[in-house]
């Protein structure tokens, strides 16, 4: 009944205050180039996360979770609006305006796009962003909009991002057991204020005070609460604490990751331990796309961040809400679904009871049961991927395919023009080893074709060897 009427007041342009008994809290924790693998409860053994494994063993792991991109603008832009990045020409991260130009990319996500964080917040939700924002207010990009225009109360961010930020002081050890300080992009300064200069390995933990601090507010005003809390660890540059320093790239990635588990402890543990927020509250923990080279583990999936490939766009993902999660899934794996962030947007849509604007096309599908571990029904159909138009060649990887399918067991991978077809079963060959193209003429033709037409109906970009450039 309650929700049946909050719809209603919402359809009507009415904004709605509940105490947050009757709304859920929700809170997204994405972070930063890490791989498929670095969670030590998704298998690694190099680090260990106990914070975020402690969310996990209360929660659902899901192991066929994807990102709309390998990189990360784009992948933002996808859980924020449930809508594929490239309705909004954000397919490759945002840089200065000449590189986004030769590129074929926006400056900035349009703030008319169908943002979450808009649709609680007229919900009667208290919205707050900290840390990485990067979908516009970069490098020499001083006009975009501030985060607070896309819906959100409150915003603290990094150098990519205008608005209130947090930037970083670096500490590496030198020779004679000195300490080397620095200080990184400088010049972010004159993209908001107020600024405030902290340790590069304790900046995760600043962007938590703040979030805390959103809570204790929100609590007085009796407002539920939707936070974006989107670490910059552990994305290069790696600068862990001095007394924490490692030998080799490997080796500093960890420690990183060690150190922004600690620093999310905080978060995580008043989340579980404030009896007005545990059975209310909803956390999404997971990565914006893989990992860097010789940095984070993907696991037995193969490539890199900025590839097609499984490493690039298949993350890790942890759902905890023990108030309203099944409590015979509590603690398990979900190996079976494949689930997108974009299906994040619509699903949180069910839970509060806003009902989907008339004018919004979601790419994004409700799966609220599935996150709930109250069924497995997976994305229907294909989810289609685009490579960044500057990523034709990453790192040590060559001529990588330019876009790419998956629908139920099945992965395809070609080019533009449907050449060099790639095909893999995954339920058998995760690790996209053995090209089954010739053996399934058929199916790849069938492939090709839809993901060709999912191409076309999509704005192109400068990788596209049909983009014009005017």
């Amino acid at each position: 009944m309650i929700k049946g009427i909050l719809s209603l007041l919402i359809a009507l342009g009415i904004t709605v205050s509940l105490h947050s008994a009757q709304q859920p809290n929700i809170v997204v924790v994405f972070i930063d180039d890490m791989g498929w693998g670095d969670f030590s409860c998704f298998g690694n053994t190099e680090a260990t996360t106990p914070n975020i494994d402690a969310m996990a063993d209360e929660g659902l792991r899901f192991h066929q979770f994807y990102v709309a991109s390998p990189i990360c603008s784009p992948s933002r832009v996808a859980i924020s609006t449930g809508q594929y990045p490239q309705r909004w020409q954000i397919t490759s991260y945002l840089a200065r305006r000449k590189g986004n130009n030769d590129r074929g990319v926006a400056h900035w996500l349009d703030p008319k796009a169908p943002m979450l964080s808009r649709f609680l917040k007229q919900a009667g939700y208290a919205t707050g962003h900290f840390g990485k924002w990067h979908m516009g207010g970069q490098r020499d990009i001083t006009n975009a909009p501030q985060i607070t225009a896309y819906g959100f109360d409150e915003s603290l961010t990094n150098f990519e991002g205008l608005g209130a930020k947090l930037l970083p002081l670096t500490e590496e050890p030198g020779e004679d057991g000195e300490i080397v300080k620095g200080r990184i992009w400088e010049d972010a300064e004159r993209l908001g204020e107020p600024v405030e200069w902290m340790l590069r390995c304790e900046i995760t933990g600043g962007f938590v005070d703040r979030a805390l601090g959103f809570i204790d507010k929100a609590q007085e005003q009796k407002k539920p609460f939707f936070i974006n809390l989107w670490p910059d660890d552990v994305h290069t540059p790696l600068f862990p604490a001095v007394d924490n320093w490692r030998d080799t790239k490997r080796g500093l990635y960890c420690a990183v990751l060690e150190e922004m588990d600690a620093q999310l402890g905080p978060l995580f543990d008043r989340l579980k331990e404030d009896p007005e927020l545990r059975d209310n509250t909803i956390v999404f923990i997971c990565s914006d796309n893989g990992p860097e080279i010789d940095c984070g583990s993907a696991g037995p999936y193969r490539g890199l961040k900025a590839t097609l490939f499984e490493a690039g766009v298949r993350s890790p993902l942890i759902v905890w809400a023990p108030g309203m999660t099944a409590k015979s899934a509590a603690g398990s794996i979900n190996d079976e679904s494949i689930v997108s962030s974009m299906d994040i947007v619509p699903s949180l849509l069910k839970l509060t009871g806003i009902k989907q604007p008339r004018n919004v096309s979601f790419d994004g599908q409700e799966l609220l049961d599935t996150f709930l571990g109250k069924g497995s029904k997976s994305h229907s159909g294909p989810l289609y991927f685009r490579r960044p138009p500057d990523r034709k060649d990453f790192r040590n990887l060559l001529n990588l395919p330019d876009l790419a399918m998956r629908d139920g067991k099945w992965k395809l991978l070609l080019d533009y023009d449907g050449s060099r077809p790639m095909l893999y079963n995954l339920d058998k060959d995760p690790g996209e080893s053995k090209n089954l193209a010739k053996q399934h003429p058929e199916r790849v033709q069938r492939m090709v074709e839809a993901a060709l037409k999912w191409n076309a109906s999509m704005p192109k970009d400068a990788g596209d060897p049909d983009y014009d450039v005017n």
